[in-house]
């Protein structure tokens, strides 16, 4: 079953998304252009070399909904983004084949692991022709030391059928595991999603 997250981007996703019974459950966006740092918890995201913060509007265990003054939606599980939405290409859906070795980097220090998921993509004009449901992606991940001892790099490198190869990158805590920083594949038509977790004291 998707969850509650995942039904409100689903519904940020349809034609008339604001006469959905989820729209009351978002705040409305700030003022068009206007880009301030949000008071609670925030993402940084920086695509194309924009930079803009998105709110945490929504969560429910590690599955969190965060949106931007411009109303682009990020979906995130743990430090993974799952699903996008208002980028033009649109992140739809992402479904693992067992669980994410990104939840356990620590692990992959010493021995890499192998992971298969399901994405959807869409475009933002939701024509039928740019749909795709159910590309496989296959990844590799592996963890390494930086010079910070306090942080670890992992990277995933992927290949989505009939899409292509990318790497993701994540700068993720030594201890606890938690992703700081990251460079996200979201679809073939973009370049990668840079995303900084910003604590409320930032």
């Amino acid at each position: 079953m998707r969850s509650a997250p995942a039904l409100l981007l689903a519904a940020l996703l349809l034609p008339g998304c604001g006469d959905t019974p989820w729209s009351g459950l978002l705040p409305g966006p700030a003022s068009p252009g206007q880009d301030i740092a949000p008071a609670g918890p925030a993402l940084r995201l920086t695509l194309r070399g924009r930079a803009s913060h998105a709110a945490l509007v929504q969560e429910m265990g590690e599955r969190r909904l965060w949106r931007t003054a411009g109303n682009q939606v990020v979906e995130t599980d743990g430090g993974r983004v799952v699903a996008t939405s208002g980028l033009g290409e649109m992140l739809a859906a992402t479904r693992f084949d067992g669980p994410d070795p990104l939840a356990a980097p620590a692990a992959l220090l010493e021995r890499p692991a192998l992971a298969r998921r399901m994405v959807d993509l869409m475009r933002a004009d939701r024509s039928p022709e740019g749909m795709r449901f159910g590309v496989q992606v296959e990844c590799r991940l592996r963890a390494e030391p930086t010079e910070d001892a306090a942080v670890l790099l992992v990277e995933e490198t992927c290949r989505a059928a009939g899409e292509g190869r990318f790497t993701n990158r994540f700068w993720v805590a030594a201890e606890g595991g938690a992703v700081l920083q990251s460079r996200q594949w979201i679809g073939p038509g973009l370049p990668m999603l840079a995303v900084e977790f910003l604590s409320p004291a930032s």
